[in-house]
């Protein structure tokens, strides 16, 4: 796959599972989404976060913790769509 495009292909997943759940998916569950390997999944996210998104990682892990405008820790902006809050804003 090439760069570009499996880049594409990691923040939608990631988009993805923020709009539906309102958590972010693990490494794992993206390599599984995208038929990769577990490494190649984890090495992908990094590539991701490397190419200067609006986000970032945990420090020293590989668990997201901000993607935008979505945050997957919990913050005063509580984000609310037709009476279900499940989402946090940046």
């Amino acid at each position: 796959m090439a760069e570009l495009e499996e880049l594409d292909k990691v923040f939608h997943s990631i988009m993805k599972r923020m709009v539906e759940t309102g958590q972010a998916p693990h490494y794992t569950e993206i390599a599984k989404e995208l038929g990769m390997s577990m490494e190649e999944g984890r090495q992908a996210l990094h590539r991701l976060f490397s190419a200067r998104i609006h986000g970032w990682l945990y420090p020293n892990t590989d668990f997201i913790t901000s993607f935008a405008p979505f945050n997957n820790l919990p913050t005063q902006f509580r984000v609310t769509v037709d009476g279900e809050q499940k989402w946090f804003a940046q």
